[in-house]
């Protein structure tokens, strides 16, 4: 309401004559003088395989050397690698930020190779607005990440885009602004570089690649910034070797054939990117990602926050509403995960129960088996024992009869010898026989 209501005071304002020097049109000079105390910064993002001089290109366009490690052809994926410097030209002081990918390009499966980049832009996106929704922001002193502008390193191969070539663009053209250029533009023919650079357009716009196009609405660089559009994709050379040609030592490239002057428009279109991407459009670029692409990933993630401008009935959304009813669609939310455990711990307990209960069946079963099968023992066992006894007893009066037998058959044979005995005694005649 109070925003409705300040565009409808503003419709009403009036033009007035001033009648003398204010002072006011000394704000331009302001503005300038506290960008140049606070200086500037400025993020460029190199994509492009391994070994087509990414490097060199940044040594050359800054006129001075980088420091940095050739990589190599055997990373196992792509790696981001940010390297920042403090660099100074007259009063002016920019910090400068390179990343470079390093491994694009040199796997066998190069499906996923972007994902790395993406995540990279998206991450420098999320880092700024974290530190934009702080409570206490320090945005005046705040190291800006976010990629201003996309140098995508094209190989000369003279016939088309790689099909790795048209993902990646696709997938970064909505989150960066993307210059795309042809490295090593001397190792091809000037009439092959000019049908490869028709090609290369071609198939941009039928795959729907939106590349940065140089801003033609300012009036003051309309007609170089048009001119240039069409020169897209430059053809470039780097450099960090001087050769003296003529008179003067020049930035260029020996070959037995002859020379290649890097700053030579004839040759290649190094001047050309130079001019528009630090000269001319430097401002444009920061501009642009912090207007265009990062207000895209922030609305976005607004609105996966539960943030619109609107609700459905076009009023205006209150901060304030939209906080109470996100909070208790959170809530809601983790009441149901609450209740969802709950009750997911209530049938691993019943599950358990049943499991233990199971468990404790099975014991009595097998303790019932086992004492059934105790008690059958101990009945054989009994019964052998009884049978053994009977058999003991058996044998002892067995052996108690035989005792006998033997003591009668003993005292009846001694009862014999007695009497034979006497009957000798009494009977002489019985002895001499």
């Amino acid at each position: 309401m109070a925003a409705a209501e300040v565009a409808r005071q503003g419709e009403g304002c009036r033009t007035v004559p001033l009648s003398g020097h204010v002072g006011f049109d000394s704000l331009p000079d302001q503005l300038v003088n506290k960008s140049v105390n606070h200086g500037f910064c400025f993020n460029i993002l190199c994509v492009g395989e391994t070994g087509l001089g990414k490097s060199t290109l940044m040594d050359t366009l800054f006129n001075t050397k980088f420091e940095g490690d050739p990589a190599s052809h055997s990373q196992p994926g792509v790696q981001l690698k940010s390297s920042t410097y403090d660099l100074q030209e007259s009063n002016v002081n920019l910090k400068l930020t390179i990343v470079s990918t390093v491994g694009f390009g040199d796997q066998i499966n190069k499906e996923d190779s972007y994902k790395p980049i993406v995540e990279f832009i998206d991450a420098q996106f999320e880092a700024y607005l974290q530190e934009e929704l702080k409570i206490r922001r320090v945005l005046h002193n705040y190291h800006d990440t976010r990629i201003h502008a996309c140098l995508y390193f094209i190989a000369p191969t003279g016939h088309s885009l790689k099909s790795l070539d048209l993902v990646t663009m696709k997938k970064l053209d909505s989150k960066v602004n993307i210059i795309p250029i042809i490295a090593k533009s001397d190792a091809i023919s000037k009439s092959e570089l000019t049908k490869f650079k028709i090609k290369i357009t071609s198939e941009l716009v039928s795959n729907g690649v939106q590349i940065y196009q140089f801003p033609t609405d300012d009036e003051s660089v309309a007609e170089i910034n048009g001119t240039m559009n069409a020169h897209l994709p430059f053809a470039v050379i780097g450099s960090t070797e001087e050769l003296k040609i003529g008179n003067k030592m020049m930035k260029a490239r020996q070959y037995p054939w002859g020379t290649v002057q890097v700053e030579n428009e004839a040759h290649c279109d190094f001047v050309k990117l130079r001019e528009m991407l630090i000269r001319v459009n430097m401002e444009d670029l920061r501009e642009q990602t912090h207007t265009r692409h990062y207000e895209l990933y922030r609305r976005c993630k607004l609105e996966e926050m539960g943030f619109k401008d609107t609700d459905p009935d076009s009023k205006p959304f209150s901060l304030q509403e939209t906080y109470e009813a996100k909070r208790n669609e959170f809530l809601g939310e983790l009441q149901k995960k609450e209740e969802a455990m709950r009750q997911m711990f209530v049938q691993r307990v019943k599950e358990k129960e049943a499991e233990l209960k199971e468990a404790e069946k099975e014991l009595h079963e097998k303790f019932d088996r086992l004492k059934k099968l105790h008690q059958d023992e101990k009945k054989k066992l009994e019964d052998k024992k009884k049978s053994l006894d009977d058999e003991v007893n058996a044998f002892k009066q067995r052996k108690t009869a035989a005792e006998l037998l033997q003591s009668q058959a003993q005292q009846a044979g001694g009862s014999q010898t007695l009497k034979r005995d006497k009957e000798r005694k009494n009977n002489p005649w019985l002895c001499t026989e």
